[in-house]
């Protein structure tokens, strides 16, 4: 009968704030399948756990062992080798008065982005050159104009539409309103809130 080996302990709570989080995912990371650490916090680590369930949903034990004031103990297992495959979102909940950046993906260690964009009926994104990265578009439900450089592309829901790298594009949503889905490389943000207007086009 072999003797139980207590779990590693991580003890953070002299670890300045803004490096908690990332030492906690490191030592996770370094787990091998059905090993676990045990973590000491001086407080209960909800924003941790909520971070948990986006990167590693499902494949992850989390139990307190103490819950003493500035004493608290979780033993946190890994329970798979990779995160598992799961629902991000159910893009049939974005109705037609939805505007702007309806979604984005929260996963912070992916290769690519992902969006829902969701223009209301006569909404606009204003003529610009698309960032150095391929995008795919997928129009989930309305219609609408897809501005390029030597006119208009007109777009209904179930189209899958792509877009070149640093190729001129706009959009202009129809009377349903416009709802669609972008998926590229990880990249810096485009500040696209620049660009949105409720207004027609001109």
């Amino acid at each position: 009968m072999t003797d139980h080996v207590p779990s590693p302990v991580l003890d953070v709570r002299g670890v300045p704030k803004p490096l908690k989080h990332p030492a906690i995912f490191d030592r996770y990371r370094r787990l091998g399948v059905g090993e676990s650490f045990v973590l000491v916090n001086d407080h209960n680590p909800i924003h941790l756990r909520q971070e948990f369930d986006i990167e590693h949903p499902g494949s992850y034990g989390w139990e307190y062992l103490s819950q003493s004031p500035r004493d608290w103990q979780i033993q946190i297992t890994k329970r798979a080798a990779a995160p598992l495959p799961h629902v991000l979102v159910n893009t049939a909940a974005f109705g037609a008065d939805a505007a702007g950046v309806a979604f984005s993906i929260g996963v912070r260690e992916r290769d690519l982005d992902l969006n829902v964009i969701a223009l209301p009926a006569a909404g606009v994104i204003e003529s610009h050159t698309g960032p150095a990265v391929d995008v795919v578009i997928h129009v989930i439900s309305g219609s609408g104009v897809v501005e390029t450089e030597l006119g208009d592309l007109t777009v209904t829901a179930g189209d899958v539409v792509f877009l070149p790298r640093v190729s001129h594009r706009g959009f202009r949503a129809g009377a349903d309103g416009l709802r669609y889905l972008t998926v590229h490389r990880k990249r810096e943000s485009l500040p696209l809130t620049d660009l949105f207007s409720t207004g027609s086009s001109k």
